[in-house]
């Protein structure tokens, strides 16, 4: 099916013609013979690589020309700004939303394209965003992650929510792997693509014995490592040209192995020592001088523990094709476009608590594989399995090459996803009575598989129970509704159960401590926690009897509880530490944690203190100037001290110190000393913008224009991640 014959919009075409695009793939072909330009619903199920974004793209091009906008939601914030990047510039207005969870972002209504991951999408439904009722299609990727325990319930919702509100849009959903792709096609009411297709051929196989077995044949791999079969197979791909992805089964590992791999490349790439001196001038950790050397001499690891700048520095390195390797844990297959020539799946079990070491699901194979093969640049990708013995080689052929991929499944019934959605179900007013709440879950994906949905409904029930008894939702003869409080939480996009226990324990404090929220917020269900070790316990317990006066919650005498409470109370210390200005390679090295681990749990935090501010302006005012204080703190990362010189534009925790230590404690202060003190203190760059907020003088827009941000001006703190 040819480009120049398609019903799309002819600035989109002549894109397409320009980059060499002449003629559709056979199951994009697929697609617009079922519908995809005609406004009906499609699931398709194709392989990574096999052009699922221009399908996408031609829908959303051809609903905005016809007045229409479009909603594409992705499952990470990373993958939406890839996304945002790949929509730019085609002659329609891209807007991306993945920031705060109690905005209406309005302004995104001017776009024909909006970005945004399913939790924003969910909260722009609670807070009643204007432009939703405009949106014509909505493209789900990775609509697989429904079956996610963490991600399914809310894309579920979403989807669910999107269809009620717009019963006449299109919808899109776009997955590598679903095993029963013909029980979700029946719930969005979508046809069926489902293609085995790919623009580069992908050999799958099983290493042992020096050898790579095929199912059809055999290929050698020179022996250059006597102790490491993934190195050999690594080295084997570049010697030909190619790059290589290799997935582990921990950090440890992926470091492991990019050390060994940097060992052997030894490049001498210019551009790779460029790129080593970008993430020493970040936060150098060990962690960060280790990925630096690599990437020095070719190889890198990926994992959570970096921030997104080393991500990215990572990331952009590969795609340019100068680091020859990246080993990764399998963060890297969920939705990031970085192929390689071959992918070697090295480590196939991985810990599971209370399981020990299981094998991983055929669909994360699948992914993994699927990373295989760069589009114009391989003549086919491989993906290799590694065989420790030799009977195991026709047991991974089994269980992974020829398996067909799990099936997926609802996971709205799980009552702690039921909690916080029938809430917002309430407060956004989908539902109205009990009968309403029913019947929109009867639209559920869960009872599209179920049929009677009893069990939900039930859980149901339960979750409406505990938000009555916790004052969050009233009911009044047949009607319910959303009180303040229960209105608040939803907005606010927080767990019922976490909005319930901040509430109570600000009630039964006489005085305030840091410390006290802090470990009391790092006790929600929302927090993620740090892993405490029996090592830890000593230092932790020594902390305890050291802060207990500052501490709001005991120690639980349940055995069964004590493993959470010294979770929180590890993360709490160092949250604490961040505060306390302690150095950010200081906080990584004494927690054993990456600059991406520091930076999630203070990016949590920080929203969970904003919304504990707006309960205790609701139930426990004389808290709330301490707690909004606490808020700016966190932020940013300084002590109390500091607050006066951080609301200045350009100043962060680094300057604000450094300005407090010279005796400039205040604006007020500031002014008594010559502009050259605070230059040569800051530079005198930043001197005139100080100088320029607290004496203002006549200058052009254009010269007293600075960033917003609390981090600008060119300082380094865990929060420029991106």
């Amino acid at each position: 099916m040819q480009i120049q014959d398609l019903a799309i919009p002819e600035t989109l075409r002549q894109q397409y013609l320009g980059l060499g695009i002449l003629e559709l793939y056979p199951p994009q072909a697929t697609c617009v013979e079922k519908g995809l330009l005609d406004g009906k619903n499609l699931l398709v199920a194709i392989p990574t690589a096999s052009g699922k974004t221009l399908i996408a793209e031609m829908a959303m091009h051809r609903h905005i020309a016809n007045g229409g906008k479009c909603l594409y939601i992705v499952p990470l914030k990373a993958l939406a700004s890839e996304k945002y990047d790949e929509f730019g510039n085609k002659g329609v207005r891209v807007g991306i939303s993945t920031g705060d969870l109690d905005r209406r972002d309005d302004a995104l209504g001017k776009n024909d394209i909006i970005v945004a991951t399913s939790e924003k999408v969910d909260s722009l439904l609670r807070n009643g965003a204007r432009w939703i009722p405009e949106i014509t299609l909505v493209v789900v990727d990775e609509v697989h992650l429904i079956d996610s325990p963490d991600r399914g319930p809310t894309l579920e919702m979403v989807i669910a929510k999107m269809r009620s509100r717009n019963p006449g849009m299109q919808l899109i959903g776009l997955s590598a792997t679903i095993g029963n792709p013909k029980m979700l096609a029946g719930w969005l009411d979508a046809e069926l693509v489902t293609s085995s297709w790919r623009p580069v051929d992908l050999r799958q196989g099983v290493f042992f014995d020096n050898k790579i077995q095929f199912e059809e044949g055999s290929r050698p791999i020179k022996q250059v490592s006597k102790n490491y079969d993934d190195l050999n197979l690594c080295l084997d791909t570049i010697a030909e040209g190619g790059q290589c992805l290799v997935f582990v089964s921990s950090r440890r590992n992926a470091e492991a192995f990019a050390k060994r791999a940097a060992g052997a490349i030894k490049s001498e790439d210019p551009a790779l020592a460029a790129c080593a001196d970008r993430l020493l001038a970040g936060t150098p950790t060990e962690m960060v001088k280790t990925l630096a050397a690599c990437v020095a001499k070719g190889a890198a690891f990926h994992h959570a523990g970096l921030s997104r700048n080393e991500r990215s520095v990572v990331e952009d390195a590969f795609r340019k094709g100068w680091l020859k390797c990246i080993s990764s844990t399998p963060t890297l297959a969920a939705g990031l476009n970085l192929p390689a020539r071959r992918v070697i799946i090295r480590d196939y079990l991985r810990f599971s608590a209370g399981e020990g070491m299981q094998p991983i699901p055929v669909s994360e194979y699948r992914q993994m594989a699927g990373r295989a093969g760069r589009p114009r640049l391989d003549p086919y990708g491989e993906a290799v399995l590694i065989a420790k013995e030799a009977e195991q080689v026709p047991e991974l052929f089994e269980c992974y090459i020829e398996a067909a991929a799990e099936d997926v499944h609802s996971r709205i019934a799980e009552p702690t996803a039921l909690y916080t959605h029938v809430l917002s179900l309430i407060a956004s007013g989908f539902a109205k009575t009990r009968d309403e709440l029913s019947e929109f879950m009867n639209r559920s994906f869960y009872v599209h598989e179920h049929r009677q949905g009893r069990l939900i409904h039930r859980a149901v029930d339960d979750a409406l129970q505990f938000l009555i008894t916790a004052e969050m939702v009233i009911e009044v003869g047949e009607h319910i509704g959303a009180t303040d409080l229960g209105t608040l939480v939803s907005r606010m996009y927080i767990d019922p159960r976490s909005a319930s226990a901040i509430v109570t324990t600000l009630r039964e404090q006489e005085e305030y401590a840091d410390l006290g929220l802090v470990q009391l917020i790092c006790s929600t269900p929302d927090m993620p926690t740090l892993y405490a070790k029996n090592s830890d316990l000593a230092a932790l317990s020594r902390m305890m009897e050291d802060k207990g006066s500052d501490l709001w919650l005991p120690l639980p005498t349940d055995e069964d509880e004590a493993e959470g409470y010294y979770r929180a109370i590890k993360t709490a210390m160092l949250l604490s530490d961040w505060t306390d200005e302690l150095p950010d390679e200081k906080i990584c090295e004494r927690y054993a944690v990456g600059p991406g681990d520091v930076f999630g749990m203070v990016e949590s935090i920080n929203w969970l203190l904003h919304a504990t501010s707006q309960l205790a302006r609701m139930f426990a005012p004389k808290f709330y100037p301490q707690i909004a204080e606490c808020e700016i703190c966190m932020k940013n990362g300084i002590r109390r001290e500091l607050l006066p010189l951080i609301r200045l534009r350009g100043i962060g925790r680094v300057r604000a110190r450094r300005l407090f230590n010279n005796g400039m404690t205040t604006p007020e202060e500031i002014k008594k000393h010559p502009r050259e003190d605070l230059a040569r203190i800051l530079g005198q760059g930043i001197a005139d913008q100080i100088f320029d907020q607290i004496e203002p003088r006549k200058r052009s827009t254009d010269t007293t224009r600075v960033d917003e941000k609390r981090t600008a001006g060119g300082q380094s703190t865990l929060f420029r991640f991106g």
